[in-house]
């Protein structure tokens, strides 16, 4: 027999989940409810937010999910998934009851709740489940679909994943480092196709689609048979509004509620205005500086001096001073959250320009060198500025290429920017392994080349069921990252909203380090 987890035991209920059960051989959950709680009152009211970014439709589909965190932006509200992050537990049963894991790590079980059904009306089944996991291309879909060896659905609530042999990160993944446990209406995704399902899109979670003008607005509307609780607002309204002072007027004249990313004076004259509330949120989500043509010996990149002069300098805390009021965490780890389980301290970050210039004449750059384009997120080009004004301090001279960020990261997992430097950034759910997986190791998502020291050791941990033993093969990997000056970290990003006066219970902050409201089910109005 294995561990189950699940909703109703007492004596389960008083455990805390920790990464490191779900690792091992146990593991022990709570959940974010229960499907026969008190209902709530009818929604009421409409909050409109002001959006900093251009939305996609690809985010509408957990299929599409890349390795960041934005489309979760919207995939707390129109999807659930079988496990996932909710307050107080990174990995909370929701469209699963309980699930039991083999106690040789090979197989997990997974008992859907009865009687959850999607937006249309249709139960959700294990057909579902599997369907889902089975169309799913997002970020580590290779890997995870090779860790597989088959699925099975003994009936509509039951679900088997048998593993090809055990493997500690599968949970870590199908939880919340991919959108593969994210669930879709087999059914209907087979009537409409794909296209269809992105411009209609169901799904199982607190809110139901209504209608989606590109560039514009995405319309949502309370769906009162979720499994959870019924929300308490009737209509989220998510404006395009990409300029940052356009949404801090129309949050100050009353025209959105919520208004995300409003930074430096901004943020400051946020702070100051009457009725409004700033609310930062430290996230699971390093900033870096990428050189993609550390790789090609011809390049100045190819240089570890010249890496490690870049590392010198950005003034850090000056950046963070000046555009997120200070509020941003310096690690000095280039791409692993420091709240994540294997997450490595490097020495602290230093900010000395003299010491950069010395580093560069070393490598033979003592009048620096041209070094193309600075390519990064448009929402983050503020930052991408101090960047390049800091580099061409020292000699490093380039230009600001603002991408729109889904255009940016397609782009980025594209292997499209081999030039220059890329500003890049993930706050996606994990851990230190699946954040490498990503952005380190060969064949990553969004690696351009790999270092074979630090590729061997990838493997290695992928099987090491043992914590200590497996934390110290990770550490290691982060180590080599530093030593090799692979990325030039820059911080964990504070990602600053604004809150208008109707507001009660925005819901930041309610899941550790992610960036937006959730989950969308216990956001509030105040009362007339």
């Amino acid at each position: 027999m294995g561990t189950l987890v699940g909703r109703d035991d007492k004596a389960q209920s008083s455990a805390q989940l920790t990464r490191r059960d779900l690792l091992g051989v146990a593991a022990i959950g709570l959940v974010a409810g229960a499907p026969g709680m008190a209902r709530a009152a009818s929604p009421a009211g409409q909050l409109t937010y002001g959006i900093h970014v251009s939305m996609a439709p690809t985010w509408f589909d957990p299929a599409e999910t890349q390795g960041i965190i934005t489309p979760f932006m919207v995939l707390y509200a129109l999807h659930d998934a079988v496990v996932k992050p909710t307050p107080g537990n990174s990995a909370a049963p929701c469209l699963a009851d309980s699930w039991t894991m083999g106690q040789d790590g090979k197989s997990y079980e997974f008992l859907l709740r009865k009687e959850v059904k999607f937006h249309n009306g249709d139960p959700v089944t294990s057909d579902d489940v599997k369907f889902s996991f089975e169309r799913y291309k997002g970020a580590a879909h290779e890997l995870m679909k090779s860790k597989v060896e088959a699925i099975e659905t003994p009936d509509p609530q039951r679900v088997v994943f048998k593993l090809k042999e055990a493997w500690p990160d599968f949970l870590t993944f199908y939880s919340s480092a991919s959108g593969a446990g994210w669930i879709v209406p087999k059914k209907y995704v087979e009537k409409v196709g794909e296209d269809g399902f992105r411009q209609a899109p169901i799904g199982a979670g607190p809110y139901k689609f209504v209608s989606f003008t590109p560039g514009v607005e995405l319309v949502l509307e309370a769906f009162e048979g979720y499994w959870r609780k019924t929300p308490s607002v009737k209509r989220l309204v998510m404006k395009v509004m990409p300029d940052e002072s356009t949404r801090l007027a129309a949050l100050k004249r009353g025209e959105i509620d919520i208004a995300y990313s409003i930074r430096g004076e901004l943020g400051e004259e946020l702070v100051k205005s009457p009725g409004l509330a700033l609310k930062p949120v430290v996230l699971q989500g390093p900033n870096w500086l990428y050189f993609p043509e550390q790789w090609d010996p011809k390049s100045p990149w190819s240089n570890l001096k010249v890496r490690q002069a870049v590392n010198f300098a950005i003034d850090r805390q000056g950046m963070s001073d000046a555009l997120f009021l200070g509020h941003c965490k310096i690690t000095n780890n280039a791409v692993v959250p420091y709240t994540f389980d294997f997450y490595w301290q490097p020495p602290d970050a230093v900010y000395d320009p003299e010491k950069a210039k010395k580093l560069l004449a070393e490598a033979g750059f003592k009048d620096g060198f041209d070094a193309g384009l600075l390519t990064c997120d448009s929402s983050y080009a503020n930052m991408a500025e101090v960047s390049l004004d800091n580099l061409q301090t020292i000699g490093i001279r380039t230009k600001l290429q603002p991408i729109e960020r889904a255009a940016f990261f397609a782009g980025y997992s594209g292997k499209k920017y081999t030039k220059g430097i890329i500003q890049g950034a993930s706050a996606a759910f994990g851990n230190a392994a699946t954040r490498m997986g990503s952005f380190v190791v060969k064949d990553g998502a969004f690696s351009y080349g790999s270092y074979p020291d630090i590729d061997e050791l990838f493997p290695a941990q992928a099987n090491e069921l043992n914590h200590d033993k497996r934390a110290t093969i990770l550490n290691k990997m982060q180590q080599l990252i530093y030593d090799k000056a692979m990325y030039a970290p820059i911080w964990q990003l504070a990602f600053l909203s604004g809150v208008g006066p109707r507001v009660g219970e925005s819901a930041f902050g309610l899941i550790p380090g992610f960036a937006y409201t959730a989950p969308f089910e216990d956001i509030t109005l105040k009362s007339a």
